[in-house]
């Protein structure tokens, strides 16, 4: 993806994270410290990894050699690094934090080429899946701090994009679990929030994903369980691929706990 294709996915990141930006904007600190559904954090600690994760990516887009030091103190670090800044700051401050670090990472991607590569956790990755993927995570984690706040989710043509790396990752969800990647193909059929159809996969596969696009990316982004998802998944690849998807870089995690159970 490059020129304007390129340039229209960044606005699309712009988009996703001004809307976030909305939600938070005018919170007081008591809702802050709202618990999300993710265990142990906060609305400020999405906020926080938020804001730490584009520090990482603008020290990739800056200083490479910076940023192989710090993902590899990180790694070492373990979970708490991802949000331990934030939580020594008012949500206001981290809101600042997050606003200041999300505008350097845009600016350093607007400078790029989509083909152009980035270091990142897994390795290389061209601009254009980089930027896909803050996308990803920045709708995955507002989609927490929604639950929590009692908000709708970010419903838009943007899910395209979260959709489409959500499909593309579903040989990392095997390789992360140390698991062979099936050769079986996986037709997924999502309903587009305009009424459309976004497709993926081989037409004549008998393993299938059908559904709103909506519950396909609550799903990959583990935001949600399937069971309480109204995906249609048939055939054994569908199953258990729809059991162990996984959009986002790390090592393996579970669904949540079913909300219904």
């Amino acid at each position: 993806m490059t020129g304007p294709d390129y340039q229209g996915l960044l606005d699309d990141l712009e988009a996703e994270e001004a809307a976030l930006d909305r939600v938070v904007a005018d919170l007081n600190e008591v809702e802050w410290r709202t618990a999300t559904p993710a265990a142990g954090w906060d609305v400020r600690d999405s906020l926080a990894h938020l804001a730490f994760s584009e520090d990482l990516a603008r020290a990739t887009l800056e200083d490479p050699s910076k940023f192989e030091a710090e993902r590899d103190a990180l790694l070492d670090a373990g979970e708490d690094a991802l949000v331990g800044r934030g939580r020594s700051m008012p949500g206001a401050a981290v809101l600042e934090w997050w606003r200041d670090s999300r505008a350097a990472v845009q600016a350093g991607l607007r400078s790029l080429d989509g083909r152009d590569r980035l270091l990142w956790f897994a390795g290389p990755m061209s601009a254009t899946s980089f930027a896909t993927a803050r996308l990803m995570e920045t709708w995955a984690h507002g989609q927490d701090v929604r639950d929590a706040l009692g908000e709708p989710p970010s419903v838009s043509g943007r899910l395209r994009h979260v959709a489409d790396l959500g499909v593309r990752a579903r040989p990392f969800a095997y390789r992360a679990r140390g698991l062979p990647v099936p050769d079986a193909p996986v037709r997924v059929e999502l309903g587009a929030p305009d009424g459309e159809t976004w497709s993926w996969g081989d037409a004549a596969a008998t393993a299938v994903v059908t559904g709103p696009a909506l519950d396909f990316c609550l799903v990959v982004t583990q935001r949600r369980n399937p069971a309480d998802t109204t995906l249609g998944v048939d055939g054994p690849a569908a199953t258990e691929w729809i059991g162990i998807a996984q959009a986002f870089a790390g090592p393996p995690t579970d669904h949540r706990p079913p909300r219904s159970g």
